[in-house]
């Protein structure tokens, strides 16, 4: 039997500190993305392998809220984070599944770098403590 995933899109209205708390969100999923894929890229033109995401994580989560650099990161919730790392880990396997053919549909290039635009994306699973209440609040 085929497990089942469910997902849920849902359009919110933010108030002005949650705009703030969604805002400073994205910026962490953003900047531990954008870490890690310089990690991995790093990495690669050394000619070694790609990082595993336990030390990805270690490094550009857990040894970065350490520093005074990026100790804003412990302001959002680990779950982001971690989401952002899975997601990368998602785009590299697929470019190399679309590299060696393995891979069924349009052909991907290697992940890129996330810039601040517009429309900009977090992930929370069921354990990431959030919930949507009917005050809004």
């Amino acid at each position: 039997m085929i497990g089942v995933k469910l997902r849920y899109n849902v359009r919110v209205y933010p108030s002005a500190s949650q705009c703030r708390d969604l805002a400073r969100a994205f910026e962490c999923a953003r900047v531990v993305w954008n870490d890690a894929l310089r990690l991995c890229l790093d990495a690669y033109g050394k000619g070694l392998p790609r990082p595993k995401a336990a030390e990805l994580s270690k490094r550009v989560i857990t040894e970065a809220k350490k520093t005074s650099e990026r100790v804003w990161l412990g302001e959002v919730s680990a779950v982001v984070l971690q989401q952002s790392l899975r997601d990368l880990e998602s785009a590299y396997s697929n470019f190399f599944a679309s590299k060696n053919g393995t891979r069924l549909g349009p052909a991907m290039g290697p992940p890129k770098t996330k810039k601040k635009i517009a429309r900009q994306a977090v992930r929370f699973t069921a354990n990431a403590r959030w919930s949507i209440t009917e005050g809004g609040s």
